[in-house]
């Protein structure tokens, strides 16, 4: 019997081979104002480190911009991923945040793994489900209006909309159906990419 769901585009056989770098954030030490303004920082790191991996010729004005492309993109993506994990993470489970970055060939594969309360599970498996079935940019209007009504709507997905319309990233999620002691799903939250 799985004890997962998968939605969306999540590669369930990524090999730890392919793993080129593993952060844990424990959360219990440190304010949650601290941790937040700290996630420009991490997917910052997580960019550089990634596009150390590309050479540049320092003459080559294609390379070098492809190059600074890509390291916008993965820290722009890896800030949404972080963001959206520290926000709904629960601080009842002390399993850390984890974020993995895999470089499979040409294609760049961003993971983060949290634990949120049912109720945030209910509240973000629709937007899951109409990334997965609607017009991007149809429900990125649709979300910005229902954010104008209800600006305490802490759940919008227009970040997650975002890696998806304009860094044409796939996403996908692979949901723990078996509940840790406080009654918490763990999420893991993928971005792949081409390079």
């Amino acid at each position: 019997m799985k004890t997962y769901e998968i939605y969306g585009d999540f590669n369930n056989n990524l090999s730890d081979s392919n793993q080129i770098l593993v952060i844990s954030f424990s959360l219990s030490s440190i304010p949650f104002k601290q941790r937040w303004r700290n996630n420009s920082l991490s997917a910052n790191f997580i960019a550089d480190y990634l596009t150390a991996f590309f050479s540049v010729e320092k003459n080559d004005a294609k390379t070098v911009a492809r190059k600074k492309e890509l390291q916008a993109s993965v820290s722009y993506i890896t800030n949404e991923l972080l963001e959206n994990a520290m926000k709904f993470h629960d601080d009842r489970t002390k399993n850390p945040i984890r974020f993995g970055v895999h470089l499979l060939e040409d294609i760049v594969v961003l993971l983060v793994s949290n634990c949120v309360s049912s109720e945030i599970w209910l509240k973000f498996y629709p937007i899951i489900n109409d990334l997965m079935t609607c017009d991007l940019e149809d429900l990125y209007i649709d979300q910005v209006k229902k954010l104008a009504e209800d600006e305490n709507n802490q759940v919008s997905g227009l970040g997650l909309i975002t890696i998806m319309s304009d860094y044409s990233a796939t996403l996908g999620w692979k949901i723990n159906k078996i509940k840790d002691d406080n009654g918490l799903i763990t999420i893991r939250t993928m971005a792949q990419f081409k390079v």
